[in-house]
């Protein structure tokens, strides 16, 4: 028996935007479509349309000429930012979208939680969806009543086990939609970044479920952008760039080629990068970060004040400016989103289209640290943008407290002790 779970060989997937996918019937019906092609974006172009390559192109190429093999119990996370093709990588394996090009070989039963409510009929209550999805795995009724009672007490749903899953909460979906692609005993299984939906109690739940999975000798394909999560689960990487596999290899070393190509993005000036997502009305153009002497730098000190400046191209209704923080494992730490008001918040009408955040103590241990922004209004995502700076922070003191780095830890907070007698 062969130890490979999932061959991928050239595989590619293309969409169509601004418009309904053509039906070639004739090769002349191509060739017309092909002359015409340059009109249609033209005139796009002065209709105001399109404002530049992006939304003047009518095909992308989400996936493209992807190839590797993973071997029965291996763990391997996919990494890459937003639009890489991570997801749409997952959905074609789990055979929820055929390829443009190329294949995928899957040896073994797959169980997959890719969207929220991906494989559950929303009138069929969680009992009857167990079971559709059990029958779907190949499995019989025996064999999912034995794992039934399980299911039912991980997911913690069993109060509403007979409602009709339209009545969850995107919580409680998640529970139940993990708890049945873990314990139906799929020998591949697919996990998309849907897990951050559920509480932080119910995330720990479900890493530790998939560890036993893969001490089983399952095989598991990880998607997520929390790094230090994928470093502790995953010993493989697949890393996707616009499509493409730009590298595949030990965790460790895929992990730090994404980090270092987030850097090396945020060295472009900022109001030329195309690698942003968002409606584009309002776009962030300029970013600077103050010391505690309200001078620019790249080098901040824990303890001590700091500030973030934000320059925008314009304003629209309800515009909001958002960042996080993230350290260099790629984990979360924290975000600042101006449309939470607190009583120290101030308005100033001469800062146009400016946002400033400001803090008397930066909480931060020594290290190196990313930022990602988000620029929201009308309603919509106006600008994202991954990466935006980088920034170091140096050895300072909380309080009088000296703070040094700590390994794996990004935090510090002002705290004190109260010691017994010294002996």
């Amino acid at each position: 028996m062969s130890d490979i779970a999932i061959r991928a060989m050239g595989l590619s997937k293309q969409y169509h935007i601004g418009g309904p996918q053509k039906q070639y019937n004739r090769l002349g019906d191509r060739l017309a479509d092909a002359v015409m092609a340059p009109f249609r974006r033209t005139g796009k172009l002065l209709r105001g349309q399109a404002t530049g390559a992006a939304a003047l192109d009518e095909e992308i190429w989400a996936l493209q000429n992807v190839s590797f093999e993973i071997k029965r119990g291996e763990v391997v996370g996919v990494i890459g930012r937003n639009g890489a093709g991570k997801s749409t990588l997952l959905k074609v394996l789990s055979r929820i979208t055929e390829p443009t090009d190329g294949y995928a070989d899957i040896y073994g039963r797959v169980g997959s939680l890719l969207e929220v409510g991906t494989g559950f009929h929303p009138e069929l209550t969680g009992r009857e969806n167990i079971y559709l999805n059990g029958a779907i795995l190949g499995m019989k009724k025996v064999e999912i009543d034995r794992k039934f009672d399980e299911i039912v007490a991980f997911a913690e749903v069993d109060k509403f086990i007979d409602t009709p899953v339209k009545h969850y909460s995107s919580g409680m979906y998640v529970r139940l939609a993990f708890s049945v692609a873990a314990h139906l005993e799929p020998e591949i299984l697919l996990v998309d970044e849907v897990l951050a939906v559920g509480d932080v109690a119910f995330q720990r739940k479900c890493l530790g479920k998939m560890d036993d999975v893969a001490q089983q000798g399952r095989t598991i394909l990880f998607v997520s952008h929390n790094m230090g999560l994928m470093q502790k689960l995953c010993q493989r990487g697949i890393f996707l760039v616009d499509g493409k596999n730009y590298s595949d290899g030990p965790f460790a070393d895929v992990a730090n080629a994404y980090l270092q190509t987030l850097e090396q993005a945020q060295t472009e000036e900022l109001a030329a990068r195309t690698d942003r997502q968002g409606r584009g009305q309002v776009k962030l153009v300029g970013l600077e970060i103050l010391n505690g002497n309200g001078e620019q730098s790249s080098v901040l000190t824990t303890g001590s004040p700091a500030r973030f400046i934000f320059y925008l191209d314009g304003l629209v209704a309800n515009t909001s400016c958002v960042f996080t923080l993230f350290n260099q494992l790629g984990q979360r730490l924290v975000a600042f989103k101006s449309d939470a008001p607190g009583p120290a918040d101030a308005v100033d009408p001469k800062l146009g289209s400016t946002f400033v955040c400001e803090l008397d103590q930066l909480l931060l241990v020594p290290g190196r640290y990313r930022l990602n922004v988000l620029i929201r209004g009308g309603g919509e995502w106006q600008d994202y943008v991954e990466a935006a700076t980088t920034f170091d922070v140096q050895e300072g003191h909380l309080d009088g407290r000296v703070v040094k780095s700590f390994r794996e830890i990004s935090v510090c907070m002002p705290h004190r002790w109260t010691l017994p007698l010294k002996q």
